[in-house]
This record gives C-alpha cells, structure tokens and sequence, in this order.
C-alpha cells in the first residue's frame, strides 16, 4: 500500500514561534493520522523538515514501507531530491536526520507543490501556532 504525506512548517517571524503541520493520507485518500505541534522558535526552513521528520516517523513507526511525499518549500524538496547543496549548518543537521529516515522505507518520493495544494497541512500549523499563542496570552 502507497501512502501520502503532505506536510508544511511555518514561522511567524524568521526566525519566530514556528509550528508544523502534517496529514498522512491511504491509497483510497483516507485521513491515517494528522499532526499538529508548536516546535518554539525556528525559522521557516527549519520548520519545514520538522514537519516532514515527524511525519516520516510516524510513518515508520506504522510499519508504512511506500511513501510520496509532497511539501510547499521547494527548497527542502531540491535538498532532498540532491539538486541543491545544504548549506546551511542548522539545516545540515535536519537533512540528515530526515536522509537517515529515509533509507528505512522500500520506496520514498519528495515532491514540491503550491502551497493551494497543501491547504490541510498548512492549517494544521496555523492551529498550532494560535492555540500556543492563546495560551502564551493567558499566562501573561
């Protein structure tokens, strides 16, 4: 069974309180697990491969062997893809940890989309980041 990922991370501010969104969709577009999750304070580049990371480990740990991935930052995708170089340390270190993951899958696929496209995800880090913001609110 193939199964979909999409995901998205965002920043208000860059770097700023970031969140992370993702939806992991079956072969028949059935939603398996959604996440959404204040990471603290990121960049948007950085939050985009949190967001793939925890989807990608949750997937793993579902026993899902074939996975397409589809995010709106190109940049992460061309990373991953080995179009572009990583040149940036903090993200270094996401990439590997994002590469390790990926060799424990038979099959895995990175594409970039618009972010029209990636409505679910993206919703989920703005739900993130508003819940967080509230409660930062109320305790001050």
């Amino acid at each position: 069974m193939i199964y979909t990922l999409y995901t998205d991370g965002g920043a208000r501010g860059n770097p700023g309180h970031a969140g992370i969104g993702a939806v992991l969709y079956d072969e028949k577009n059935n939603i398996v697990h959604e996440i959404k999750k204040y990471i603290g304070t990121t960049t948007n580049n950085q939050a985009e491969y949190q967001a793939l990371l925890a989807g990608l480990e949750y997937a793993h740990k579902k026993g899902i062997k074939h996975i397409h991935c589809f995010l709106d930052s190109e940049l992460v995708v061309k990373q991953l893809n080995r179009e572009y170089k990583v040149k940036d340390a903090e993200l270094g270190k996401l990439f590997i940890k994002v590469w390790n993951i990926c060799h424990l899958f038979s099959h895995i696929t990175f594409t970039a989309i618009p972010r029209e496209r990636n409505k679910h995800a993206d919703a989920l880090v703005n739900k993130a980041l508003d819940i967080h913001e509230k409660q930062e609110h109320k305790n001050n």
